[in-house]
């Protein structure tokens, strides 16, 4: 293996344990792939390709904690975000990423701050009370959410969370679904990636290893931290994330 290999495998096992834990990963692979000389198309699609099988080996390990949300089964968010990632594929193969890259940060932003709120702002609900979204509210935003995911993809971690949270998840819940989820969501983008385009399969293979290696160190920690713990490591990764975004902006 190259250095640049070398540095990639590393970006991508971290990459892999993040987006087990709550979602960004590609913020990391994303301009390692630029580093090791990828346009930024091609990175974004090869991040895409790379990261999906660790989406899956991360969601069979956490599927015990995999929940409905807002009143709607995983089935429906299961379809929901797989029509909505194939929606978001199309439009990345059909129009130039520049304006939506440039929302990215915003979105980010706003995302973690909707999740801080609602982890030690709001008021704790009860067990039984009512999600915060109503179940149109739920396929709205899970719908949009995959479309963005199939479309750019980073920060999709983030985004679910608040949505899954808002919607009346715990937090531990919320991260295995927004993995399974974030893993739909890309099984269409996938697809069409490597029907439509070229793609790097050493490059591929050299990410993709590295990510499932992290991913099942990310599940670990997910079974195991602090609730309290997470939630702050959550919001932390959100910040910087954010940080990150509008410096390189």
């Amino acid at each position: 293996m190259t250095l640049t290999e070398i540095v990639l495998a590393l970006v991508a096992f971290i990459a892999g344990a993040q987006n087990a834990l709550a979602g960004g990963g590609s913020f990391l692979t994303f301009p390692a792939l630029l580093y090791a000389g990828l346009d930024p198309r091609a990175a974004n699609i090869t991040s895409t390709i790379a990261l999906f099988p660790g989406q899956v080996t991360t969601s069979l390990a956490g599927r015990s904690l995999v929940e409905g949300a807002a009143g709607l089964s995983v089935r429906t968010l299961f379809i929901i975000s797989l029509f909505g990632g194939a929606v978001g594929a199309f439009l990345l193969l059909a129009t130039p990423v520049a304006v939506f890259t440039h929302l990215v940060p915003f979105l980010v932003l706003f995302a973690t701050a909707v999740f801080a709120w609602g982890s030690f702002f709001a008021k704790k609900r009860a067990e039984d009370a009512p999600p915060r979204i109503s179940p149109r509210n739920a396929m709205l935003a899970q719908f949009g959410i995959a479309i963005y995911g199939g479309y750019f993809g980073g920060g999709i971690g983030i985004l679910m969370l608040a949505a899954l949270t808002a919607a009346g998840l715990a937090v531990r819940h919320a991260g295995a679904t927004k993995n399974v989820l974030a893993g739909v969501i890309n099984v269409a983008a996938v697809v069409i990636f490597v029907v439509r385009t070229h793609v790097d399969w050493r490059t591929v293979v050299i990410v993709a290893i590295a990510a499932i290696i992290g991913g099942q160190l990310g599940v670990f920690l997910l079974r195991r931290i602090n609730e309290t713990v997470l939630r702050v490591g959550i919001t932390a990764i959100g910040v910087l994330l954010t940080i990150g975004l509008f410096w390189r902006a």
